[in-house]
C-alpha cells in the first residue's frame, strides 16, 4: 500500500497517543492499566479515520505492539503515509493576497512541506502575519495584524502552552439588520509556526477561524 492518507495533524495526534502509552509503560506495573491505556489510544486513533480501508486500518492498529521500540517503529512507518502540504509557487501565493502589493514571499524551495498543516510567515516590516491552509481542496489565505506578546499563553491553533504572538483580522460579519457591521477576530498563536505544525492535533478551530475571517470577502 503506497497511498498517502494521514494528515499532519492526525500524525501528531498519533504521536501523542504513542507517547502516552510509552509513559504508561514506564510508570505502571499493572498490566490491566497499561492495556487499558493502549486500547483507548488505539480506539481514538482509529476514530480519526472513518473512511479508512481495511488495509489502512491494519496499518493504524497498534493493539499488538508492546515495547517502546515497536511503538517507535510504528510511528516511523506511518510517516510514509503522510499527505504533504500542497507545494506552492510564488505566483500562486501572491494571487491569494491581491491587496498586499509588496508581499514578501518566503523562500518556498527551503520549506519542508512534508509535515505541515498550514503555511505561515511574518513580515516584520509591516507587522503582518500571512496564513495559508487547504480546506475542502481549496487553498485559503488570510492576512493578519501581528504583535509579539511578552508572556507565554495557549496557542489557539495547537492548544499548547508556549511563546505566542497576537494576531487579529477584521471580518464583515453577515447581519441582515446591519450590513455595515464589522467584527474583529483576535487570537494568540505560536510565534514559531514550525513548532506549531509539529504540535497541532486538531484543525477544527484553525478551519473556523479562516472561514470566519474570510467572510469579509463575501
Amino acid at each position: 500500500m503506497n497511498e498517502k492518507f494521514i494528515k499532519n495533524d492526525q500524525y501528531n495526534f498519533i504521536q501523542r497517543q504513542v507517547a502516552l502509552i510509552k509513559d504508561s509503560n514506564r510508570k505502571n506495573s499493572d498490566p490491566s492499566v497499561i492495556k487499558a491505556v493502549r486500547e483507548l489510544a488505539n480506539a481514538q486513533i482509529i476514530e480519526l479515520f472513518p473512511q479508512a480501508t481495511k488495509e489502512q486500518m491494519e496499518k493504524l492498529d497498534l493493539s499488538s505492539w508492546k515495547t517502546d521500540a515497536e511503538f517507535d517503529q510504528y510511528v516511523q512507518e506511518l510517516a510514509n503515509y503522510l499527505i504533504p502540504f500542497p507545494k506552492l509557487t510564488e505566483q500562486q501565493v501572491k494571487k491569494m493576497f491581491p491587496k498586499a502589493k509588496k508581499l514578501k514571499v518566503p523562500n518556498l524551495s527551503a520549506i519542508d512541506f512534508e509535515k505541515m498543516t498550514y503555511l505561515s510567515w511574518t513580515d516584520i516590516s509591516t507587522n503582518k502575519k500571512f496564513i495559508i491552509y487547504e480546506h475542502d481542496e481549496k487553498m485559503l489565505g488570510i492576512e493578519c495584524k501581528y504583535s509579539i506578546i511578552n508572556k507565554d499563553n495557549i496557542c489557539s491553533f495547537c492548544n499548547r502552552f508556549g511563546k505566542v504572538a497576537f494576531i487579529s483580522t477584521i471580518t464583515k460579519a453577515k447581519m441582515s439588520n446591519n450590513p455595515d457591521y464589522y467584527k474583529a477576530i483576535g487570537n494568540y498563536i505560536c510565534q514559531n509556526s514550525d513548532e506549531c505544525n509539529k504540535k497541532i492535533t486538531n484543525v477544527d478551530y484553525l478551519t473556523s477561524f479562516l472561514e470566519e475571517s474570510l467572510r469579509k470577502h463575501a
